[in-house]
């Protein structure tokens, strides 16, 4: 009763999200929050993003929180990327799976935009001081098998944007199902991600002083970069130490044009690891494309550990690199 509930509650959660949802080419540029698109974790950057149906680990409270409840024992994650424009990505999560209860897991993801030299109208080559605009995303994420098909997640978010002398706060939250027919490996995965109540900046930099008149002006609201993901994943080979499977997602964005992954990965003995993808959208000018990466895992006693590296083709900007390291024990 319980599983049919969640599943009642996430298709009409699909249903009322439906008459909002018109990605084109008019909507780009309206959202906000924009840290909540930032991907983490090296495999399913690697893959173009295209693991809707297969994540696992902690790495999945980002692409489908259903990919936690696989979890086994602790797992520990530390991500960083060098992005776009000499911003820094820093991301760090840890899950553990708790008998009959499911998996609990806790992450977060810092953007560090560096140091900028604040102007005004008055003082147009600077005023002689500095800031550091930040934008955190803290989430909480519970995960569980429902039975021997079907597992669930779902994830809510802290979103936290402080720029100067103003900020705005909101909650995103993110749901998700895997269901495996037992065939071959095929996997489909759904999660409606980013989905909250708009957020508005606030605070005393919005003041001013016009004609001895404390002013204050009120910020608008901005929507947040809402998306229903549907993936599928399909071993292409599971003989003795070699594992090669292959995936896709669509991805339905509320605010932009909407996007096609795809990705492949090969294993080797469960500790050697081959990955690539591509991200499609007709969007104008969009910057992402090809991506490839690798890994290698190695056991030290009860714990396991992961060394992975993904590179994404970026336009305009330096291609990004992802680096991450994963322990499980």
């Amino acid at each position: 009763m319980r599983n049919k509930t969640i599943i009642i509650m996430t298709l009409l959660l699909l249903v009322s999200l439906s008459t909002a949802w018109a990605g084109n080419e008019l909507k780009i540029g309206t959202a906000g929050a924009q840290e909540l698109l930032i991907p983490v974790g090296s495999r399913g950057t690697a893959m173009g993003g295209a693991v809707i149906a297969n994540t696992s680990g902690i790495e999945s409270v980002h692409w489908n929180p259903a990919g936690l409840a696989s979890l086994e024992g602790t797992e520990a994650m530390f991500t960083h990327l060098p992005y776009i424009a000499d911003i820094d990505v820093n991301f760090g999560g840890v899950a553990t799976a708790i008998e009959g209860f499911g998996t609990l897991g806790l992450a977060v993801k810092v953007v560090d935009i560096g140091s900028i030299e604040e102007t005004t109208e008055e003082f147009a080559d600077g005023t002689g001081r500095d800031f550091s605009p930040s934008f955190l995303v803290l989430g909480v994420t519970y995960a569980r098998v429902m039975n021997a098909n079907v597992s669930f997640g779902a994830t809510a978010n802290i979103v936290h944007e402080d720029i100067f002398d103003v900020s705005a706060s909101g909650l995103s939250f993110d749901v998700g199902f895997i269901y495996e027919p037992r065939w071959r490996g095929l996997k489909l995965g759904l999660a409606i991600k980013n989905y909250g109540p708009e957020m508005e900046f606030s605070g005393r930099g919005f003041e001013q002083n016009v004609e001895d008149h404390q002013l204050a002006p009120k910020g608008a609201k901005f929507d947040l970069p809402s998306s229903i993901n549907i993936g599928v994943s399909y071993d292409l080979l599971n003989e003795g130490p070699n594992h090669a499977l292959t995936s896709g997602n669509f991805k339905s964005n509320n605010l932009s044009q909407d996007m096609w992954q795809g990705g492949l990965e090969y294993i080797y003995n469960e500790n050697y690891m081959l990955r690539a993808g591509y991200n499609y959208s007709e969007q104008d000018e969009y910057i992402y494309g090809f991506s490839f990466g690798g890994g290698l895992r190695y056991a030290i006693g009860t714990t396991v550990l992961s060394f992975e590296y993904a590179w994404t083709e970026t336009e305009v900007f330096d291609n990004n690199q992802f680096f991450t390291l994963k322990a499980n024990f």
